[in-house]
């Protein structure tokens, strides 16, 4: 069983900060891709930002510039540094982990954070 946690969403004005984490833990080999997607009211579900298994960062061209995505392979562990908020980018964000394990390469989801930016 894999676990998949995001914390760090809140309020925030625009122009502010906020920093999530994303952190993996269970039973698996390794961590094949993470990425962030994030859901406004009445949208669809839509990529962020990704870490792919080889190259660099990609990210939505929304937030070129703004927001940072990294990881900590020691820890499974995943962030994303959101600066120069704006309202629009207010929505649920959820992170997705594809992990190695005995079964072959699985994709999991966490719950969930809120992020919330006010004008």
């Amino acid at each position: 069983q894999v676990q998949v946690v995001e914390s760090g969403g809140g309020l925030v004005q625009a122009g502010g900060s906020l920093r999530l984490s994303c952190a993996a833990s269970g039973s698996f080999f390794t961590i094949n891709a993470m990425g962030w997607y994030r859901q406004a009211p009445g949208k669809q579900r839509e990529l962020v930002a990704t870490i792919p298994p080889t190259g660099g960062p990609n990210y939505t061209d929304s937030v070129k510039g703004r927001f940072t995505i990294s990881s900590d392979n020691n820890k499974n562990t995943m962030y994303l540094q959101m600066n120069s908020l704006k309202p629009e980018d207010t929505a649920v964000y959820y992170c997705n982990v594809k992990v190695r394990g005995t079964a072959g390469i699985r994709s999991y989801w966490g719950q969930g954070t809120q992020v919330t930016v006010s004008s």
